[in-house]
């Protein structure tokens, strides 16, 4: 008799237990929005949201028929904006633009 056998361990080989299978309701519900990019004066609003973390579907094709030149001064702010705080924003179709927060991810 060893040192090996004193100390062994008799573990059953057919013998399992199952575990309850917990589902976590998430604490924070993360809001989707659709909104509208009517000039430069809806930029502010866009960026209060996207601080509060809200994702963002912008439908901007009735600025781009209106006024383009407006248009572009927006997209390019937006697009500073996004540089500046981590933000992600995509074209995602004729007329919309995609913008999520830091926290998300967009997968091109």
């Amino acid at each position: 008799m060893g040192i090996g056998d004193i100390f062994k361990r008799v573990v059953p080989e057919d013998e399992s237990i199952e575990l309850p299978i917990e589902q976590e309701e998430p604490t924070e519900k993360i809001m989707v929005r659709v909104e509208n990019l009517t000039g430069m004066i809806d930029v502010e609003h866009i960026e209060r949201l996207l601080r509060e973390g809200n994702i963002l579907l912008l439908k901007v094709k009735e600025l781009q028929t209106k006024d383009l030149g407006e248009f572009k001064n927006a997209v390019s702010k937006l697009k500073r904006r996004c540089m500046q705080y981590g933000w992600d924003l995509v074209a995602i179709s004729d007329g919309y633009i995609l913008m999520a927060p830091k926290f998300a991810k967009i997968v091109r």
